[in-house]
């Protein structure tokens, strides 16, 4: 997730990499130390950061997570609880949450059960023998690292032996369906045992998918805790006795660690020679324990002390994405205050799993359906005259629906789910010249979809560009007006329009849903400028209009207020991202005098990296030169050709990663598809194809899903869009369709 624009670029030395998430209490990003170590780093909300009681729980954090040292938890690296806004650095994780992970993929069995099992047992172990309770386990509070989980979050926790409490009478801070009895019941008292009853409703969720004590609201889940015997269907005969002590409602009913750590090993299963490996808990008394498979137990790897070493499991070495190494505290029951939204952490929005990929969401079918389909609402059916020169519909994702406009194709809605058309907006004028009209989709925003419409009429006068918000509801238009013709194409940034002002050398900005200016700022003398569509910030590229020029003058405008911080950085290379806070160009090939000798799609030879403070840059050369339509996702760059050979690059070392041949006919860019480990492309006769990111490996290809095809030499093709783990794709000549990547196979349905 990118950085806002308000979000801060360094704190304590560390630099801001990307937003991880937010919550309630703050903002935890992924940050990077001057010698390249990754950092998840949380800062408190400045609105909180002058609350005193705050301010001594988050330094109560900070010491809690000082004090415990354990395979499974994620230490404190840095930290300072008296800045202004106070943060915290952590070891990052990467992970998923428990919470995602079954949301994901459903309840755990087998290996995977066995090591959430024994190596939450360990952390606990690892945080009492501190002397420091937890009092939030949770599966949100729960990473599923590739050698074990994490327990995060200490932001509730105290010292076992201090039985004072930092929330306010009438308040208590943990989450309903995971706290002890003794927590809702009287704060003051809670000892280690509490953890104990938490991990007990944590497993109980992890084995069925529900919690022991779940409710229509936290006030009567937070009754049944304290009051009702704990739901155990679906535990599995093995696991239930041990889970029922541990929700003992009197805290001395409950078993210790060790014991439960002995009884855990003997009621789940040993992984055999095919499952994933289970993690190793630790201790003399538990040495019987051990960690397999068993070709590898049987080599002999020991470590210092007698120790097995922990094997790396199967699907970590697919690779993973990033989560948060720590959580966001407060989630307050039974009073007023503050806390997550949703009883959600920040570590909830990591996208990555073990498995592949997702389940699909509920009423989803493989639909096909074409933009020429009826309409439910607005304009039933029909077009308006087109140029028949455009690459097809432009579509984007919004709330779950799709969104499309193109060259003579009217601005839609589908739904995502079944392809249904909700609604095409009628926004030709009323006795309209004759003439072709095209729409661009300029974005998505405050439930307004922005659409750019060109009209050029046929007696040969000047075309005309016009701005129009449709509501995204209704495809009612909220506000229209026409462009100046300067040459600068409108754009979304944030929450605004930016366009070129009426009458004067100058861009003005225009609220997304009502169209009301908010500003307006001059424009550089002699220059053409052009918004360059990359990272959050609202930045445009202005270079000499009639003469050639050696430097692009880079402005990048406050949305705030359009003040504007210039910078000059070479004129050369194609802009594709941002990568570590800095602009990404690629530079194209030259001949030994220096002179280009590349087009569009290259060759390429060099990465180049620009400070958008400075305009400083550096630049690293491509191991080998590299063609085709280029895309960064993450630190790597996709290039693909238009024979279908898709190569992966190296953005920190210029290395190919891997290459490989597809057999699509002049497809797409990729999409990245984080969660899924894989990228996608597609092609004008409709075909699909998926990638492996970290090897390469073509997973699939489809057969053509497009009705006909008469611009299959297009290369400006609709990317593949991700939408809950199915893909949806359109071609050239107006074909819509989904697919499930799981079972890319399945039969298309009408939408």
């Amino acid at each position: 997730m990118l950085l806002h624009k308000d979000d801060p670029r360094s704190v304590g030395g560390y630099r801001l990499v990307d937003r991880l998430g937010s919550g309630g209490m703050g903002v935890v990003y992924r940050g990077r130390s001057r010698s390249g170590r990754e950092v998840a780093v949380k800062v408190v909300h400045s609105q909180y950061a002058e609350d005193p009681v705050f301010r001594a729980r988050f330094r109560q954090e900070i010491e809690a997570v000082r004090k415990v040292s354990g395979v499974f938890t994620a230490p404190v690296v840095d930290a300072d609880p008296e800045a202004v806004r106070p943060w915290m650095a952590t070891q990052y994780v990467p992970g998923l949450s428990l919470a995602a992970r079954i949301g994901d993929q459903g309840p755990l069995k087998g290996a995977e059960l066995r090591r959430l099992t024994l190596g939450l047992v360990e952390a606990l172990r690892d945080i009492h023998r501190a002397g420091v309770v937890h009092r939030d386990l949770k599966p949100a509070n729960v990473l599923i690292a590739d050698d074990g989980p994490r327990v995060i979050d200490f932001g509730i926790s105290r010292a076992a032996e201090d039985h004072k409490t930092l929330t306010e009478t009438g308040q208590m801070i943990g989450t309903p369906p995971f706290m002890s009895p003794e927590q809702l019941t009287d704060a003051r008292s809670v000892e280690p045992a509490s953890d104990v009853f938490s991990l007990g409703a944590l497993l109980v969720f992890s084995v069925t998918g529900r919690g022991p004590f779940d409710a229509d609201s936290p006030y009567l889940t937070a009754y049944r805790v304290v009051h009702d015997a704990p739901v155990l269907d679906g535990v599995p005969q093995a696991l239930r006795s041990i889970l029922e002590r541990c929700l003992a409602k009197e805290p001395a009913d409950r078993p210790e660690l060790d014991e439960l750590a002995r009884e855990f090993v003997a009621a789940l299963p040993e992984a055999g020679a095919d499952d994933q490996p289970t993690v190793t808990l630790r201790s003399d008394e538990m040495a019987m324990v051990r960690t397999r498979p068993a070709a590898v137990a049987d080599s002999g790897a020991a470590v210092p002390g007698g120790r097995r070493s922990r094997i790396r499991p199967l699907w970590a070495t697919v690779g993973t994405v990033g989560a948060l190494a720590l959580g966001l505290t407060g989630y307050l029951l039974l009073g007023a205050g503050v806390g997550d939204e949703d009883a959600r952490t920040a570590a909830d929005t990591a996208a990555s799993a073990p498995a592949r990929w997702a389940a699909m969401p509920a009423g989803w079918k493989p639909w096909q359906t074409t933009v020429d389909a009826t309409a439910a609402h607005g304009v039933k059916k029909g077009s308006a005259g087109g140029t028949g020169l455009g690459d097809g519909p432009q579509c984007r994702l919004y709330e779950g629906a799709v969104y499309c406009a193109g060259d003579g194709v009217l601005p839609m809605r589908l739904d995502g789910l079944t392809g249904r058309i909700d609604w095409r907006a009628n926004v030709l004028p009323p006795g309209r010249q004759q003439g072709t009209y095209t729409f661009s989709v300029l974005g998505l925003v405050d439930d307004a979809m922005l659409v750019q419409q060109d009209f050029t009429p046929v007696a040969g006068e000047a075309s005309t560009t016009t701005v129009a918000a449709l509501d995204t509801g209704t495809g009612e238009r909220l506000w229209h007006r026409k462009v100046a013709n300067s040459g600068m194409s409108p754009a979304v940034s944030g929450s605004l329009v930016v366009m070129a002002a009426d009458g004067a050398r100058a861009v003005t900005a225009r609220s997304a849903r009502t169209g009301a200016e908010r500003w307006t700022t001059p424009l550089p003398a002699g220059q053409y400028c052009d918004a360059a569509d990359v990272g959050e910030a609202l930045r445009l590229e202005c270079v000499a209009e009639f003469t050639p020029s050696e430097n692009i003058l880079l402005m990048e405008l406050d949305r705030a207020d359009g003040s504007v911080r210039r910078v000059k950085v070479p004129n050369r290379g194609t802009l594709v991202g941002t990568f570590d806070g800095r602009l990404l160009y690629v530079d194209p090939a030259e001949d030994e005098e220096g002179n280009i000798t590349a087009g569009d799609e290259g060759p390429f030879s060099r990465i180049r990296l620009v400070d958008p403070e400075t305009g400083e840059g550096r630049s690293t050369k491509l191991a080998e030169e590299f063609e085709g339509v280029v895309t960064l996702g993450d630190d790597t760059l996709w290039f693909v050709t238009s024979s279908g050979q898709v190569s992966a690059v190296s953005v920190r070392t210029g290395e190919r990663l891997w290459q490989t041949a597809t057999s699509l006919e002049t497809p797409s860019g990729v999409t990245h598809d984080p969660r899924a480990r894989a990228v996608y492309l597609s092609s004008a006769s409709g075909r699909v194809a998926a990638l492996d990111t970290k090897r390469g490996t073509l997973l699939w290809e489809t057969l053509p899903r497009a009705q006909r095809v008469t611009n299959a030499g297009s290369r400006s093709l609709p990317e593949v869009m991700v939408r809950e783990g199915s893909l949806i794709a359109a071609t050239p000549d107006g074909d819509l369709f989904t697919l499930d990547p799981a079972h890319p196979d399945r039969k298309p349905v009408s939408g």
